[in-house]
């Protein structure tokens, strides 16, 4: 099998360790089959999609949606690169799933709007999937309804057009959407587990994900979730995917 490409930019390494074995595990892959490029630490290398079986961006304390001005230079550095990158993987319609901070590029990068209008707090979300996800070669193998892991300030508020939604949930509207036939995005996380959201708050406590009185709560909540679906959908893009 070709690996698949992660293309991180935490830059904290206990988070991007973290989401990197979260990504290996929710998809049954070895290192071998993952490779990691951290945008935050080094320039993008040229990448050659045929080298690969897809591309997975994960979330990041970036936020896709802010102004230009309020960027960080790294910031600005990283989505100029990936700009593109997006650019081809839309064109050929290649194998892509961006989570959390991924959707937020996809949204920017084909004309919809991503904004502050639909933050969730870190913690278990419920997500439903729409008539086309329910018929989607990936989210038809889910639950019509599922709890899955958010933690975000920004949103899709306005699909790309032609972007085709297949998940919904009641405190953010977009939570998944497909781009042509292969490029997906996730609001919500498919690698996490609850005692990796439970890392990730720990890391990201004073970042606003939360109201810092909310800690406890935050806690209780994602202890008692059983949130197993979104490790499904990831198994489910390598299985389609993941080619010789």
């Amino acid at each position: 099998m070709k690996p698949f490409l992660l293309l991180a930019t935490r830059p904290e390494d206990e988070a991007a360790d973290d989401e990197y074995e979260g990504f290996l595990s929710a998809g049954g892959l070895t290192p071998d089959e993952l490779h990691r490029v951290r945008l935050e630490a080094d320039l993008l290398p040229p990448i050659r999609l045929d080298d690969y079986s897809g591309i997975i961006v994960g979330g990041s304390p970036f936020n896709a949606g802010d102004p230009e001005a309020t960027k960080s230079a790294v910031q600005v550095r990283v989505e100029a690169e990936l700009q593109p990158l997006l650019d081809l993987v839309v064109a050929r319609d290649f194998p892509f799933l961006g989570a959390c901070y991924g959707i937020g590029l996809l949204t920017a990068h084909g004309g919809g709007v991503v904004d502050g209008t639909w933050p969730e707090d870190a913690g278990p979300t419920r997500v439903s999937l729409t008539g086309d996800g329910a018929a989607d070669p990936l989210f038809g193998i889910l639950d019509p309804d599922f709890e899955a892991f958010v933690g975000h300030k920004e949103a899709c508020t306005v699909l790309p057009p032609g972007a085709v939604l297949l998940a919904t949930g009641e405190n953010c509207p977009v939570q998944a959407f497909r781009v042509g036939r292969n490029v997906y995005a996730t609001q919500f996380h498919p690698e996490l587990t609850n005692a990796s959201i439970l890392t990730r708050i720990r890391i990201y406590r004073d970042n606003g994900y939360f109201k810092p009185d909310a800690l406890t709560e935050v806690i209780a909540n994602i202890t008692a979730a059983t949130v197993t679906q979104p490790a499904n959908l990831m198994r489910a893009f390598v299985r389609r995917f993941g080619t010789e």
